[in-house]
C-alpha cells in the first residue's frame, strides 16, 4: 500500500528527541556501546502506522542503526508477531526506544480506531472523515494515520478550505449571505462547505448553490429526509454524536461523508514492545 507521508517528519522527531533526550541519555551510558539486535513485537491486533517516524528517530540518533520492517504502514498486524528488527549500537537503540514507540503506538492507535469505523460502514457509499480535533503538533501525522486506517482527510487546517459554521452564519446574517461572502473572498478552487442545523437551512443552502453541506447533529430520520430533499444536488456530510454503535445506521441514510472527531481525539495507543534479544 502506497500512502502519502507528511513532509515534516524530521521536525516531529527533532522535537521529540529534544524533549526526551535533552543534553544526553544518562542511563544509556551504563551499558557497553557494542552492537545489539532488538525486535519490535505487537501485543495486540492493530493497523500499523508510523514506521517513517521510527526510522527517523534512529537516523537522527545514530546512522549506524539499521531498521528492517517485516510489515508496513496500513497493514493489519496480529498479536504476538514481530513487526521489525533493529541492529546497531546498543546505546542508540536504548535511547531511541521510547520516542520511537511513542510515535508508533500513537499513530497505530489512530489508524486502528479509524479501521474499526471504516469496517462498520463497508458496503455503503459513505466515507469516514477526520476533523481538526488532533493532538497539537501532530496533526499531519495523525491525518496520515487516518489514511492508513482506510479513512479520508477533511481540511487540514483553517487555511485550505472554508467551513461556514453557525457563528459565521449568525455574523453574516443568513446562510445565503454567508455563502455569497465566501465566494467573494476565496479563490474558486478552495472548497466551501456550510454547516446547517435544520431542513429549512438546508433548503436555503441548496437554493444559494451550496455544493457541500454539513448536517450538524441530525437524527436518523432527519438525515434520511435531508438526503431525499437534496436529491444529489450537493454532497452531504453527517457530523455530531457519531459512535461505532451508530455509524452504520448513519451511513445507511445515504449521506456521502461522516466526520468523526473521536478518530483522532479519543485514541488508545497500541501495545508494542521493543526488546533487545542479543548483544
Amino acid at each position: 500500500m502506497t500512502l502519502p507521508q507528511p513532509t515534516d517528519i524530521s521536525d516531529d522527531v527533532r522535537h521529540a528527541l529534544a524533549e526526551d533526550v535533552g543534553s544526553g541519555d544518562l542511563t544509556a551510558q551504563l551499558v557497553p556501546d557494542a552492537d545489539a539486535h532488538a525486535e519490535l513485537v505487537t501485543r495486540e491486533d492493530a493497523v500499523l502506522c508510523g514506521t517513517a517516524w521510527v526510522n527517523e528517530v534512529f537516523r537522527q540518533l545514530d546512522t549506524r542503526v539499521r531498521v528492517t520492517w517485516l510489515q508496513h504502514d496500513g497493514e493489519r498486524i496480529t498479536a504476538g508477531s514481530v513487526i521489525a528488527g533493529f541492529d546497531g549500537p546498543a546505546r542508540a537503540l536504548l535511547t531511541g526506544e521510547r520516542s520511537a514507540l511513542n510515535f508508533l503506538q500513537t499513530l497505530s492507535g489512530t489508524a486502528t480506531r479509524v479501521a474499526h469505523y471504516v469496517d462498520a460502514v463497508r458496503g455503503t457509499q459513505a466515507k469516514v472523515l477526520d476533523t481538526r480535533k488532533t493532538i497539537p503538533g501532530l496533526r499531519r501525522a495523525q491525518k496520515y494515520a487516518v489514511t492508513c486506517g482506510g479513512g479520508h482527510n477533511h481540511r487540514l487546517g483553517l487555511y485550505d478550505a472554508v467551513l461556514i459554521k453557525e457563528n459565521h452564519i449568525a455574523a453574516a446574517g443568513s446562510v445565503t449571505a454567508a455563502l455569497a461572502q465566501a465566494r467573494a473572498v476565496v479563490a474558486a478552487d478552495i472548497p466551501v462547505e456550510i454547516e446547517i442545523e435544520n431542513l429549512d437551512q438546508l433548503r436555503e443552502a441548496l437554493s444559494a448553490g451550496a455544493t457541500r453541506i454539513l448536517l450538524d447533529n441530525f437524527d436518523l430520520a432527519r438525515l434520511a429526509a435531508a438526503v431525499r430533499e437534496t436529491a444529489g444536488r450537493a454532497a452531504l456530510e453527517a457530523s455530531g454524536g457519531i459512535t461505532l454503535d451508530n455509524i452504520r445506521a448513519v451511513a445507511e441514510t445515504g449521506v456521502d461523508f461522516i466526520s468523526v472527531g473521536s478518530l483522532t481525539k479519543h485514541l488508545r495507543a497500541v501495545d508494542l514492545s521493543m526488546r533487545i534479544v542479543s548483544r
